[in-house]
């Protein structure tokens, strides 16, 4: 059976809290849409913020929406040598003990000592796509890209849920070590 999944390569961003929208932006201030992003209900807002590490900071970070309940920052390994921070590789919402943050906004700025991270390379599969495909919920998967620098990425995270679309998330430098572009298909190896 084929195994096909569209690749989506995430570039930084920023998930913030309600605490935190209020603190960068106003009290309450609404983000707004920008565009509907690949999963149901997320979408990049038309606001951003600038952040702060101890050796670089990187400004117009885009904000994804809607809010959550912890502010989050995914960064690549190259945007993370450049700010100066050491987040470490996890799946998205498991902050506890990664690295912090200044994070600046047109009304404020806020510091977080955590929620830092690289997002672990995963696929959202919708519960009909992963049934199809015989995947479970946290299985680590195979993964091949082709093209001309072509790569099996090993341990990418299995998420399912009924509020899920079938997409792969990769970083930009896993996105552009292995030549992949957004849309482009990949197949489950095992």
């Amino acid at each position: 059976m084929e195994k096909k999944v569209p690749v989506g390569v995430s570039a930084r961003h920023i998930h913030l809290s309600e605490e935190h929208v209020a603190i960068l932006f106003g009290e309450d201030y609404k983000l707004t849409e920008m565009k509907p992003l690949s999963q149901p209900g997320q979408y990049a807002a038309n606001e951003t913020v600038a952040v702060v590490g101890p050796k670089g900071s990187f400004n117009k970070v885009r904000i994804l929406g809607p809010t959550r309940k912890a502010t989050q920052l995914e960064v690549s390994r190259t945007d993370a040598f450049a700010l100066g921070v050491k987040p470490p590789v996890r799946e998205s919402g498991d902050i506890a003990g990664s690295a912090g943050i200044t994070i600046q906004g047109p009304a404020g700025e806020v510091t977080i000592e955590e929620g830092v991270i690289v997002a672990a390379r995963h696929i959202h599969f919708h519960t009909e796509d992963a049934a199809r495909m015989g995947v479970q919920d946290k299985q680590r998967l195979r993964v091949r890209v082709g093209g001309d620098r072509g790569v099996i990425f090993e341990n990418v995270v299995a998420r399912v849920s009924e509020q899920y679309a079938l997409d792969m998330h990769i970083d930009t430098d896993e996105a552009n070590a292995a030549g992949v572009n957004n849309g482009d298909l990949a197949d489950i190896v095992d």
